[in-house]
């Protein structure tokens, strides 16, 4: 089967090239088109004939959403509806990546993929516009919503990820604060890419969540960031009303695996473990 991952220079895509690497693959990079280029994506992934399109491609600069809707609708929604009616085209399997970010965060349990979704800013709002057009125009489909994400190689881009700027923060002795009142699954991007490794090898399709299993605050994260990598750090909680930022988060986003456990798939780690193997 020849899968086409879209985005596969970033900390996911170059994990999930490496969890299928012996598949026929395509790895295609913004360098390869822009996703809001329409034409240019049918024209080249109608010459590739891929059976699978994965799409890790998002505009998920959270607070820059929100200065930024139309290029945010661009990417999310309209460019996701284009790659499912070129899919549909190929009778190719579409698997679309989403986030935690389409629930409002107002439960006190984790969220299974029959709860319903309430987004609180314009990327979760986004986000959810492009599972519905995935949900509702792909003739077959996978969507993927999952939490936290951090990986190697986006330790290496721009920004970097949370682990790796607090353990610069703490290499520095700069004093840090991280909020205590959001609730979350840091998920390694490793552990992911293996997951759907052995989810797309199936004939399963429709809406999973995928995450690392337990929940933490970000204090708490940070915490464990610190202890596992053997440093002191300056660190002290805050709140997310001390801590403003242009958009809001859900205060709690936990997702349950349901799907996965459901149909005996679940492979995915606990938090800690995971993040210790990231640190290893």
């Amino acid at each position: 089967m020849r899968i086409c991952i879209l985005g596969s220079n970033g900390q996911l895509g170059r994990d999930l090239v490496k969890a299928l690497a012996g598949h026929d693959l395509l790895p295609l990079t913004r360098a390869d088109f822009d996703v809001t280029d329409h034409a240019r994506a049918r024209s080249l992934l109608t010459e590739a004939t891929p059976e699978m399109i994965v799409n890790l491609t998002a505009y998920h600069r959270v607070d820059d959403c929100e200065a930024n809707p139309d290029l945010t609708y661009r990417v999310n929604v309209l460019s996701v509806l284009n790659l499912v009616r070129i899919a549909n085209d190929l009778n190719a399997k579409i698997v679309q990546i989403s986030t935690d970010y389409v629930f409002d965060g107002k439960s006190s349990t984790p969220y299974t993929e029959w709860s319903e979704p309430f987004p609180l800013s314009i990327y979760g709002n986004s986000r959810l516009a492009g599972e519905y057009l995935v949900r509702t125009q792909a003739v077959r489909y996978l969507l993927i919503r999952t939490c936290g994400l951090y990986g190697h190689a986006g330790s290496q881009g721009k920004g970097g990820n949370f682990v790796e700027t607090m353990l610069k923060k703490a290499r520095n002795h700069e004093p840090i604060q991280v909020v205590n009142d959001q609730t979350v699954t840091p998920t390694a991007t490793a552990d992911l890419a293996r997951q759907l490794a052995v989810l797309l090898g199936t004939t399963h399709e429709g809406l999973f969540h995928v995450t690392n299993e337990g929940a933490c605050s970000w204090y708490e994260f940070a915490s464990a960031i610190f202890q596992i990598a053997g440093l002191s750090a300056n660190l002290s909680p805050t709140t997310s009303a001390g801590y403003k930022t242009p958009a809001r988060r859900p205060r709690y986003s936990v997702l349950e695996n349901q799907r996965l456990k459901d149909l005996g798939l679940n492979r995915m780690l606990p938090w800690r473990e995971a993040l210790a193997e990231y640190l290893g």
